[in-house]
């Protein structure tokens, strides 16, 4: 089903935390009202849960950097040295990879000095950031290996499995990439994202030495760091670069923390790209906006000090945010820590001067109906997101209308229906037992320029049954409409995405509201689906109106 956005707690050595901060009952209170709640403490750790919009607060040093921050010790933004890429600093990207995992930002760090303890945090945050941020590798997956056993420049490429041979991590024995993820325990965990792959990526040196094969599994013979390691080659591969780059800046900002020198890599794609860059990102706020949505009156000068207490700079009615913030997409963000500074519990509570009785809007129930209607039929109800892909789109065969402006990520079109959601949480479970039977209760977007907004929303029903044909389908809407004392009829009808002969749109009051079929074998290729899928999608506004009448 649908990933979900995932805690993560850490475990900070007491000894280390207690070398900048003395851990008293007042600090306890202030680690909670940071955002962090404290979860344990004892002689020797300190346990601190993170929320998943924060995983630069995944390490010792992150985390310190924060609270330092937030206590008025250390304020402001902190500012890092780069230095510039010295001679074969450089990754060559092959055009291979556009279609497996296109995107990696790089970097090595100098004059580290590992112990067992380091190592550790090192080997933590990147499971913590693959877990959350990284979407279990499936956005992110960090390769961390020692410089002094690789020969510069790099290239990142996508051979076939078959010419993919190398000694995994922790193992003995050479094997080809296909044989990796069917012996290696890790490779069999994550098999699953380089399925259906024809080709694999792999980091390679100067002497065709492989480093990895992300986002499985890095070489035994270069990709393990030790204590004797005292320079590292990071990188990042995934979908998105700017949250490539934002997880390197979060790895090198840590290491330097240790005492390490960051230097940049020069990254060749079509046009050439530097990382890391912690060139913080401007944003102008609107101070009366944010005292309105607080409910404060602060000035600028109070403001700016609350902006440093979080890490931020503040000037000319800008905020300099810190290249490591993955979280900061709008002004509401920047008013949410400064609702954290200003600390919640001076915030004073007020009744509003309002008389009313509150009770559930109708539609509401009736949609509520519908679903335990679903459910007791074994269905099980999902959740998506607003936001698709160009190319979850493109694999439906759909066309947004709204694009979002200045989208930080590759989601940034309002979806048009709930088919291009649906599909892709059936290819992501592709390996889960079966019949698969779904649905989802949501709002789709179309273009009406007679709305204030511009936008007009719908609310839509989809229901599927992998495997799962016309005949099974249409007894479940003939059973909705016995539980919902309606009459809806059936009529021939043509789609491209559904096989022709076993479709039909669905007719409520006269007006075509739906459709229901059994989709077309190309159209389940494209999603990489195997089992026959019957589906339909209904508009509800009309018969939300009728009933609640």
């Amino acid at each position: 089903m649908p990933y979900l956005d995932k805690m993560a707690n850490i475990k900070l050595s007491r000894k280390e935390f207690e070398r900048y901060i003395r851990i008293n009952p007042e600090i306890e209170r202030k680690i909670s009202m940071f955002g962090t709640p404290l979860e344990s403490i004892n002689e020797n750790e300190v346990e601190i849960e993170i929320f998943p919009n924060r995983p630069d607060l995944l390490s010792l040093q992150g985390y310190l950097r924060g609270f330092l921050a937030f206590l008025g010790k250390k304020t402001g933004l902190k500012k890092y040295k780069l230095q510039p890429p010295l001679e074969n600093y450089e990754v060559k990207i092959d055009k291979s990879v556009k279609e497996v995992r296109p995107f990696t930002a790089c970097a090595i760090v100098k004059n580290l000095n590992f112990d067992s303890e380091k190592i550790k945090e090192i080997i933590d945050i990147q499971e913590k950031i693959h877990t959350t941020l990284g979407r279990d590798r499936k956005k992110i997956a960090i390769g961390i290996y020692p410089l002094e056993k690789i020969s510069l420049p790099i290239r990142y490429e996508a051979r076939k499995p078959e010419d993919i041979k190398f000694i995994p991590l922790e193992m003995d024995k050479e094997m080809s990439g296909l044989q990796i993820l069917q012996r290696h325990p890790t490779g069999r965990e994550y098999a699953h994202l380089l399925k259906d792959k024809e080709k694999f990526p792999i980091f390679i040196d100067s002497k065709d030495k492989i480093l990895s094969m992300p986002p499985i599994i890095n070489s035994h013979k270069t990709g393990k760091i030790t204590e004797k390691t005292k320079e590292v080659f990071i990188e990042c591969s995934g979908f998105d670069f700017e949250i490539l780059s934002k997880t390197l800046n979060i790895l090198v900002t840590m290491l330097a923390d240790m005492g390490g020198k960051i230097y940049q890599m020069k990254l060749n794609y079509d046009k050439e790209k530097i990382t890391p860059n912690l060139t913080p990102e401007k944003m102008k706020i609107n101070l009366e906006n944010i005292n309105k949505l607080l409910g404060l009156e602060l000035s600028e000068k109070e403001s700016k000090k609350l902006l440093e207490k979080m890490g931020y700079d503040y000037k000319d009615k800008e905020v300099l945010i810190p290249a490591w913030r993955t979280d900061i997409l709008h002004e509401v963000d920047i008013a949410e820590d400064i609702a954290i500074a200003y600390g919640y519990e001076n915030f004073i509570p007020e009744i509003p001067e309002i008389s009313t009785i509150g009770s559930e809007d109708k539609k509401e129930i009736i949609k509520r109906k519908i679903s335990e209607i679903l459910a007791g039929l074994n269905f099980l109800e999902i959740s998506s997101y607003h936001l698709v892909t160009k190319n979850e789109l493109k694999k439906t065969r759909q066309k947004s209308e709204i694009e979002i402006e200045k989208s930080k990520t590759e989601y940034k079109f309002l979806r048009p229906c709930l088919l291009t959601s649906m599909l892709k949480i059936l290819s992501e479970n592709i390996d889960n037992e079966y019949p698969q039977k779904l649905f989802e209760i949501g709002k789709v977007f179309s273009r009406n320029i007679d709305n204030e907004t511009g936008i007009e929303e719908k609310e839509k029903l989809i229901v599927s049954i992998t495997p799962g044909n016309f005949t099974e389908l249409k007894q479940v809407l003939e059973y909705l409409e016995e539980m919902l004392s309606i009459k809806l009829e059936i009529q021939e009808s043509e789609n491209e995405s559904f096989i022709p002969g076993r479709i039909g749109k669905i007719i409520f009051n006269g007006k075509d509201i739906g459709t229901i079929g059994e989709i077309k074998p190309s159209l389940l290729k494209s999603a990489h689906l195997k089992m026959p899928l019957s589906l339909m999608e209904i508009e509800l506004d009309d018969i939300l109106e009728k009933l609640v009448v």
